[in-house]
């Protein structure tokens, strides 16, 4: 049976920073599947117009999953329910893996005050999380992972895969290095 890693996605969630780490995940040699939650079980349509039909609902969580990803995009300011679902992840050592202005969701509810970690820039965080108080561990990277949190930029959905596969331990080092390698330098150099 495949381990389930959790999926998070608001309306207005961002496309690009879900796919590479979607289609890795879901790979039929995998031994992980991404299952998709949203606040309710409504369909929730992306930035790009996609529409996703929620596997969960944060009241029909599965006992136990590999990871938390959080997807940024357009809807973070309206997600506060979701901080019971990230304090359980806390509690019992659960990844949590958040892009964009997911991170800045956490900057501002304490998550990264003391741990290091990145978002879309250290300006961008401290105008739209009043809260944050985590600038001292704030590292200029597109994708930083802690030991339980991984942070990216919203240009970084490449960068944020390859963190997410290094920390499920599923893909071998090798793999997963050669993989990065190739998305970020294709076949041809430019």
């Amino acid at each position: 049976m495949k381990k389930e890693v959790l999926m998070f996605l608001s309306n207005g969630y961002a496309d690009w920073e879900n796919g590479y780490i979607s289609a890795e995940l879901n790979k039929p040699e995998s031994e992980y599947k991404v299952s998709t939650v949203a606040l309710t079980s409504d369909n929730v349509k992306s930035m790009g117009g996609f529409t996703v039909v929620p596997d969960y609902t944060l009241d029909s969580l599965p006992a136990q999953y590999e990871m938390l990803i959080l997807i940024g995009g357009t809807g973070w300011n309206d997600n506060s329910a979701i901080t019971p679902v990230i304090e359980k992840c806390l509690q019992e050592s659960v990844p949590i893996a958040a892009i964009c202005d997911a991170t800045t969701f956490l900057a501002e509810h304490g998550y990264l005050d003391n741990i290091p970690h990145t978002g879309n820039s250290l300006d961008y965080l401290k105008q739209n999380a009043p809260n944050y108080k985590g600038g001292a561990n704030y590292i200029e990277k597109q994708a930083v992972s802690s030991e339980y949190i991984i942070t990216a930029n919203g240009t970084a959905s490449l960068e944020f895969a390859r963190e997410v596969m290094k920390k499920l331990e599923g893909f071998p080092i090798e793999t997963v290095e050669g993989w990065y390698k190739f998305f970020k330098d294709g076949f041809y150099q430019e």
